[in-house]
């Protein structure tokens, strides 16, 4: 097939990726614009310009689609199919129609649950058992088109980065299976019941709550995992907890019970297993308290 290809972070790299592997047609690339990052603030092109230029397709990358002339340059592609997958712009009806079988979405969700922006940390947070992937068909409102195929996969204890690499090589399989053969994948209409919205994470979500249940708070670490990392503050100082067990044992919310960092939550209490401090690599507690002692009875922020 002849295909746009719509997207921005790694999440999207294996679908185009697949898409080439399979032998479409890649026409153009379309990624958000490159971004300033790092100490330098230097602009950073995505993953999906990257992989796109390595594979020598063109790539597009306007600061919005909303522009006639834009539309225009679009349409001319005079694509089959655009396949679109953490783009981050929204697309207006003229690119929707555009190709001659219209846009197709990978959502790192099972729709109508965690439509939006942060579906694989809100279904952490949320203590979801399973979560999947779904083809959709796209149309003008939030993830709210008919679906062509799901995959499901169980959350299990895995952190926020490991479910999205795993839900992007899902996503990736299924929508080249669905473009093979279209007409096994009939389009079906989500169901009005069970839709969740999965908002976009506030950075102050990622303070660790240990007001909360042990539980919750294993969630909020594993939800925030790698990136941008679930803290606590001591004495002006913010520690990334990256990873932690849940713990029985009890005593006054965010206070530590003990010389191997038992953090005790309103119910239960958590163990955390691999931590960072600002500046410096991750490294288990073992070795961030010989450095630093964090003893009983302190109070953490």
């Amino acid at each position: 097939m002849r295909i746009i290809f719509m997207g921005t972070p790694q999440f999207a790299v294996p679908t185009l990726e697949a898409l080439v592997a399979a032998g479409h047609d890649v026409v153009a690339a379309y990624s958000q614009p490159p971004r300033a990052a790092g100490r330098g603030k230097k602009l950073q092109p995505s993953a999906v310009q990257l992989a796109a230029e390595a594979h020598g397709i063109n790539v597009r990358t306007p600061v919005s689609l909303k522009g006639a002339d834009e539309q225009a340059a679009f349409a001319a592609l005079e694509a089959d199919v655009a396949v679109v997958a953490a783009y981050g712009l929204i697309l207006p009806q003229a690119v929707l129609d555009a190709p001659r079988l219209g846009c197709l979405n990978v959502h790192g969700s099972l729709l109508p649950r965690w439509r939006g922006a942060a579906p694989v940390q809100r279904a952490i947070l949320a203590g979801d058992a399973l979560t999947g992937v779904t083809i959709m068909q796209m149309e003008r409102g939030l993830d709210t088109g008919p679906m062509l195929a799901t995959l499901e996969t169980p959350v299990d204890r895995k952190n926020a980065g490991e479910l999205t690499t795993e839900l992007s090589e899902k996503g990736a399989a299924l929508m080249v299976a669905v473009l093979a053969d279209l007409g096994a994948h009939p389009p079906v209409v989500q169901p009005d019941e069970g839709v969740t919205y999965a908002h976009k994470i506030d950075k102050a979500e990622s303070r660790l709550d240990f007001a909360r249940e042990a539980v919750d708070v294993e969630r909020q670490v594993r939800a925030f995992a790698p990136v941008p990392g679930a803290f606590f503050e001591l004495e002006g100082e913010r520690y990334r907890v990256l990873a932690a067990d849940v713990v029985n044992e009890s005593g006054a919310a965010g206070v530590v019970l003990d010389d191997v960092l038992t953090i005790a939550c309103a119910t239960g209490a958590i163990r955390p297993t691999l931590i960072q401090r600002a500046g410096r690599p991750a490294m288990d507690v073992a070795a961030l308290l010989r450095g630093r002692a964090i003893v009983a009875g302190t109070k953490l922020g």
